[in-house]
């Protein structure tokens, strides 16, 4: 009897540990680590309605589609160069996923901390960092500027005008892009119009461009076209208050659609704005961080975004512009997409 007992006894230990095994909890699966991107704004300011706000309206939109929460997607500003490395340096100790940086003005703090941090993945908007941990996206500017200088020669022909004006930010290469193609395309259909040309020398002083814009109105421009960032936001409060007095007068954004930025008849929605040259930083911002979310990190490489792809061009909607206008701006925009047509990047001297 007390062998069975105990045999009985063990085989209840042994149900009893395998039914507390089987029961057990397994520890739950670490939750995957979350996707996080940064953006370091060049001066102007992430509400610059140029450059930097377009680059963060591309991260935004990105980070939603993601599901990504507050404090996954951040920025800090500069309000100088100096800022440039030290906000790199502190997303990059913070060990984010991307961080995007939207100017050639970083090119030389870019290279820098890229060296420093060869394990973090960035982004440079407008100019080209050759580091396998930096994606570059560059812009055919020349083109897209081609095309509002078609709008502006057309629309300053057709009212008689006879000057129009250029504002660039600072005088380089890039900034003199713009200025190529707004003056080839004016000249492809208004040969005999004069173009006064302005180089601010900053691109986050809205008192300097709108000084400049009085000064080329007063010597009789029509239409200005800025490539400028938060200093050309002068330049169109300039064109605003002369229109709201009846001295009507156009300004031509840059970077994003900023017909918005010219509205001096809220009533009615009227906009001194002609059209805007879009340069879609914000596809450029949204398209690497979505790719290097899902492992395709571009490193090393140099998009480049054109007519021809998209990247570059007049808003869908224009309601300053005839339709006429609007017309020949695509068929021009048709020869240099398929290479018809090409624009130089160079100013004529």
């Amino acid at each position: 009897m007390k062998r069975v007992l105990v045999a009985a006894i063990a085989t209840l230990a042994v149900i009893s540990m395998a039914f507390v095994s089987c029961t057990q909890k397994k520890p739950a699966a670490a939750a995957a680590p979350a996707f996080r991107v940064g953006l370091v704004t060049d001066i102007g300011g992430i509400d610059d309605k140029s450059f930097n706000q377009g680059t963060w309206e591309g991260i935004v939109r990105f980070a939603k589609e993601a599901g990504l929460k507050e404090g996954d997607y951040k920025y800090l500003q500069s309000a100088a160069e100096a800022d440039y490395i030290p906000n790199l340096s502190t997303f990059s100790d913070e060990k984010l996923d991307l961080i995007a940086a939207p100017g050639f003005l970083f090119e030389k703090s870019m290279t820098e901390v890229a060296d420093k941090y060869p394990n973090n993945k960035y982004l440079i908007i407008d100019s080209v960092v050759a580091k396998p941990n930096v994606a570059s996206a560059v812009f055919a500017e020349h083109e897209g500027s081609f095309l509002v200088g078609v709008a502006a020669g057309l629309k300053a022909k057709a009212d008689g005008k006879k000057i129009v004006g250029f504002l660039g930010g600072m005088q380089f290469p890039l900034i003199e892009k713009f200025q190529a193609g707004f003056e080839q395309g004016v000249k492809a259909v208004y040969p005999e119009c004069k173009i006064l040309v302005d180089y601010a020398g900053d691109f986050g002083a809205p008192d300097k461009g709108q000084a400049i814009a009085q000064k080329q109105f007063n010597a009789g421009a029509y239409i200005i076209f800025h490539a400028a960032g938060g200093t050309g936001n002068g330049m169109i409060k300039e064109a605003k208050e002369r229109t709201a007095k009846g001295d009507v007068r156009w300004a031509i954004g840059v970077d994003k659609d900023q017909y918005a930025d010219g509205i001096y008849d809220e009533a009615n929605k009227k906009s001194a704005v002609l059209t805007s040259m879009m340069k879609r930083v914000d596809v450029a911002a949204h398209d690497v961080a979505k790719m290097t979310m899902e492992g395709k990190f571009p490193g090393g490489q140099t998009l480049v975004f054109s007519v021809a792809n998209q990247g570059v061009g007049i808003p869908e909607t224009n309601p300053n512009l005839s339709d006429d206008i609007v017309a020949k701006v695509k068929e021009f925009e048709a020869k240099i997409a398929s290479g018809e047509l090409k624009v130089s990047e160079t100013p004529a001297k």
